[in-house]
């Protein structure tokens, strides 16, 4: 299991860790209208799954907002889809208020499906650990990292060069 610090405090993972080359597992999510959202609502697609805390914290918030500059130059196949535990209608707030509009935001908030599918449930905090996965058009997880440390950035360039060798 990885291993997580959140502000240098080590945390417990709930769930399963996903290994690269394994097919992704299922989740339901809930879209800013509350409707569900699975992995399958997206499938044919390449999938950059962005994980944050929360989207009200500076890192999470340039995270989220550098996945949808970039969701441009990415072409038709990908979608950008950012889960965190924050709630939908706080979701749709920060959207509006940064004009996030290339990418999917989903609460994992109600079930905690999602954190323990991919294990990224910080027990402590019922918050989700910082982390980015690569899915593609085959349902197959062609990438995968867990930051670390929870208030460190992710690797943006090597998640999104993922992103490029899935769509090829």
């Amino acid at each position: 299991m990885a291993q997580v610090t959140f502000k240098n405090n080590p945390v417990t993972l709930v769930g399963q860790e996903v290994v690269v080359g394994e097919k992704a597992p299922n989740y339901t999510v809930l879209a800013n209208d509350l409707s569900p959202v699975t992995l399958q609502d997206s499938a044919g697609k390449v999938r950059l799954i962005s994980v944050v805390p929360s989207l009200d914290t500076g890192v999470c918030s340039t995270q989220t907002n550098k996945f949808n500059q970039a969701a441009a130059s990415l072409g038709d196949d990908v979608v950008i889809l950012t889960i965190s535990a924050d709630l939908p209608f706080a979701q749709a707030r920060w959207c509006g208020a940064n004009a996030a509009d290339a990418i999917q935001t989903l609460s994992d908030h109600r079930d905690f499906s999602f954190a323990e599918a991919f294990g990224v449930g910080m027990k402590e905090l019922r918050l989700l650990a910082r982390s980015v996965f690569v899915v593609d058009k085959n349902d197959v997880v062609t990438y995968a990292e867990y930051v670390s440390e929870g208030t460190n950035h992710p690797d943006y360039d090597k998640a999104l060069e993922a992103v490029k060798e899935a769509t090829k």
